[in-house]
């Protein structure tokens, strides 16, 4: 655990967003940063709740139905918004780690194996508690490298590797990560496992059913996800490199926008061709490129009318929960998913219907309670400048 200081607000300023050239004084966040990942977290443990899976059961509407469809992962190929949520955080961690490093390189005892040595206790400690969270599921041993902390723990490592490498560099190392596993799936020929794109017979399945206690026949495989996934990661390092730097908004915001229209377009027309379908859970490259596409456009938005053109009014409620992203990931693991969900819905429901409210409502109400109650408690740490960090 850290203690950070609290949000520093920036003065409006009469100066044309075309004319700026943005760079933020040591120290300072980048608000859009911390509201994006509010955002992700907000959504994250407001679906995990099961609201969105409640909502057409209580009104059954086309509309309630399209939100519970959008709010689960894709059943194999397609992408729903469920399914850009881990993407999103792993490019946002990629920005993030940009800060922190110069902010590491502005410290007089800076060296780059005191950079590195925080990086190792950081993925090791991403990789314990990812590993953790689902060790036990269904009263048996279950280690899996699924969850988005333990691919971060790859991802993390290996885009530190590059990052003091010309933007030439990483993009060629981005490209890389994409290209080794779809050579793995093409060109790796096992009986039974020899179909690339088929759930359950392709290479990665095969990886997953040597190195996991137990193979997860459910989601296809997961244990090399992070060798395609460190490209979003090396992509939110560029763009906070990029945000960094000293050049004026508009080039920044023009360079980061069109780099995520290119990749988007190159994702979606990879999957409409049918040269590689978009597959979230074996991470394949239109996945990847798709939806590191769709957040890069959302960062520039977002950076763009927060940090430049100041509209800062209404970010808290996200700001305090980005804030403490990996506390609150771990709280709803841990205590919600385990436990306070299922107490929770038991007695709130229960208690609304004796006031004759129909149990379906009552299990929407019981699950806004529980969001509720666990952003409070991001609210109260950011009250009490309290910020959990791995």
């Amino acid at each position: 655990m850290s203690l950070a200081g609290s949000i520093n607000r920036q003065t409006r300023t009469g100066e044309t967003a075309k004319a700026v050239t943005h760079v933020l004084p040591v120290g300072q966040r980048l608000l859009s940063l911390d509201f994006l990942r509010g955002v992700i977290m907000t959504v994250l443990i407001l679906g995990e709740t099961g609201v969105f899976q409640k909502l057409p059961v209580a009104f059954n509407n086309s509309f309630t139905r399209f939100l519970s469809a959008q709010f689960e992962h894709s059943k194999w190929r397609g992408l729903h918004i469920w399914d850009i949520l881990l993407p999103a955080f792993m490019l946002m961690a990629g920005t993030s780690m940009a800060y922190s490093f110069k902010r590491q390189k502005e410290q007089p005892d800076y060296t780059w194996s005191r950079s590195f040595n925080k990086i190792l206790k950081r993925s090791f400690w991403l990789l314990f508690w990812g590993v953790l969270i689902y060790s036990v599921r269904d009263n048996h041993l279950n280690f899996q490298l699924s969850n988005v902390l333990t691919q971060l723990a790859f991802t993390t490592l290996f885009s530190f590797f590059v990052i003091n490498l010309k933007v030439e560099w990483q993009l060629i190392a981005s490209v890389a990560c994409l290209l080794i596993p779809e050579l793995l799936y093409r060109s790796i020929h096992i009986p039974g496992f020899d179909e690339p794109f088929v759930k359950n017979r392709n290479a990665g399945a095969y990886i997953d059913s040597i190195i996991l206690s137990n193979f997860d026949d459910n989601h296809g495989t997961n244990s090399i996800n992070f060798i395609a996934s460190t490209a979003h990661t090396i992509w939110g390092l560029m763009a906070g490199q990029l945000l960094l730097s000293g050049k004026r908004s508009y080039h920044k915001l023009s360079r980061i926008a069109i780099f995520g229209f290119i990749i988007l377009v190159l994702g979606f027309a990879l999957d409409l061709t049918n040269i590689t379908p978009m597959l979230k859970w074996i991470s394949t490259s239109s996945f990847v490129l798709a939806t590191g596409g769709i957040t890069l456009i959302i960062l520039a938005i977002c950076y763009e009318w927060i940090d430049i053109r100041k509209h800062q009014r209404g970010l808290m409620p996200f700001t305090v929960v980005g804030m403490n992203s990996i506390f609150i990931y771990l709280f709803f693991i841990f205590i919600g998913a385990k436990w306070l969900y299922g107490y929770a819905n038991t007695l709130i429901v229960g208690l609304l219907n004796l006031l004759s409210v129909p149990f379906e409502v009552g299990a929407i109400i019981s699950c806004l309670a529980v969001f509720a109650a666990e952003w409070y408690l991001c609210y109260f740490l950011y009250k009490k400048k309290l910020f959990f960090k791995l």
